[in-house]
């Protein structure tokens, strides 16, 4: 009988280091590959092109492949418990790295089973990481793009987005990652945000700026990234005006429209307690709602519905009422907003919406209950959480303090320390260098 061999991989990129690795594997015994799931994947890295069928089709054709089943998880461990095979094989390149610490893992769980452990030295010339980031370069199409922020819903806790007003910090978001403990850490997502869009033009956070306008800044960021972006559509104007926004939208590749159920002369959700919000009639809105989502031609395109209930000093009760006939209007999602630091009114919220909704995606904007991490928002129930106008917010001092150092020292040589290169700047932009 012929021993098991086990390999777990992604399949995103079959490139001749998994050939050779197969090979090897199949010489051995036969080769049950457990194909990382598209969650498993998001889980530490971006969202995969192929999706898992598409990526098992592929795998299972490989010569030396004898079975392909899901590995659910990040880690090879559960999958080993679960099919006990004779023997793991994987490229030496995991002996270092962040991967070294599922080797410890999997040699304690093979030990326990009375496995073997196969190391195959690691194909010289390829990177897998080097190829996926050519691959990213390339960039992507409206519709993929498009496409993604329902899937990351679907397959993360919680997706992570940042708000980007310009091409600079759309760059920013689409490539800084940071290494922890549990893998990668990065942001799946860009908001693009009316207060941002507004205040790096010296502007006003006022309605009044037509799409267009808006569209220009957009486009700055979509030409240079490839990850989603989340559009502040505010109150999304008179119903046949915001027809033809989610069409521009859609057609440009922006994932989502966000639009708030309020009326009245523009301010700032957050602007103080002064400031006194009139909400729409609830009928109103729905109607909004079911005019957007008649005019959109793709199924993935989401509209959410941003309640104000809290911000206008309702009850929670309000909110709900507001939300139940928002999602029944088809509000692809729910955004609910509050000034309040303890943040007791969104959990409160969160919790009954998601008794009677378990589905509907809650979208959440922790901006004054910054003290809540990811994990414990997503235990509320959020789905996605939006850092809404933090690389603005950052810029400003930033560039304050340079300037006011030119300023006292009448040269730029002490500013030097506090500016980034321009080796770097050129380095960043895509074609640059």
């Amino acid at each position: 009988m012929k021993k098991t061999i086990y390999l777990g991989i992604s399949g995103e990129i079959v490139h001749p280091g998994i050939i050779n690795i197969i090979t090897e594997g199949a010489k051995r015994g036969e080769v049950l590959v457990g194909l990382l799931s598209d969650s498993a994947i998001a889980s530490h890295k971006r969202l995969p092109y192929l999706n898992y069928e598409q990526r098992k089709n592929v795998i299972e054709n490989i010569k030396g492949v004898a079975r392909v089943v899901p590995q659910e998880e990040w880690s090879y461990v559960p999958n080993l418990y679960k099919y006990k095979p004779d023997a793991i094989i994987h490229g030496s390149d995991w002996q270092t790295g962040f991967m070294s610490k599922e080797r410890d893992r999997v040699i304690a769980a093979m030990k326990e089973l009375h496995g073997e452990i196969i190391e195959i030295p690691y194909t010289q010339g390829i990177n897998s990481i080097a190829m996926r980031e050519a691959n990213r370069l390339i960039g992507t199409t409206p519709d993929i793009r498009l496409k993604s922020l329902r899937r990351l819903i679907d397959l993360k806790k919680v997706v992570r987005i940042m708000e980007a007003h310009s091409g600079l910090s759309g760059l920013i978001v689409e490539n800084l990652q940071i290494q922890k403990e549990d893998g990668p850490h990065f942001f799946d997502g860009m908001w693009s945000s009316s207060l941002t869009d507004s205040a790096s033009k010296g502007k006003p956070d006022i309605e009044a700026v037509d799409l267009t306008t808006r569209l220009q800044d957009l486009t700055n960021i979509l030409e240079c990234t490839t990850k989603p972006i989340i559009f502040d559509g505010d109150t999304g104007g008179k119903a046949e005006h915001f027809t033809f926004t989610v069409r521009t939208l859609e057609r440009n590749g922006v994932s989502a429209v966000i639009i708030e159920d309020k009326v009245g002369l523009k301010k700032n959700s957050l602007f103080g307690t002064q400031v006194k919000q009139e909400l729409a009639p609830i009928e109103d809105f729905c109607a909004k709602i079911e005019a957007g989502k008649n005019v959109q031609v793709t199924k993935e395109f989401m509209i959410i519905a941003r309640l104000e209930s809290l911000i206008a000093g309702y009850p929670v009760s309000d909110a709900l009422i507001r939300a139940k006939a928002f999602v029944k209007a088809g509000a692809d999602g729910i955004m609910i907003h509050s000034k309040e630091k303890e943040g007791a009114d969104i959990k409160e919220f969160c919790a009954a919406f998601r008794k009677e909704y378990e589905n509907i995606p809650i979208v959440l904007v922790p901006t004054t209950y910054n003290q809540f991490t990811e994990k414990e928002l997503a235990g509320w129930g959020a789905n996605v959480v939006i850092y809404a106008n933090h690389m603005l917010r950052a810029s400003y001092p930033a560039m304050l303090n340079a300037a006011k150092t030119i300023l006292e020292n009448e040269r730029s040589l002490e500013a030097d320390k506090i500016c980034m290169p321009i080796k770097q700047i050129l380095e960043l932009i895509p074609g640059g260098k």
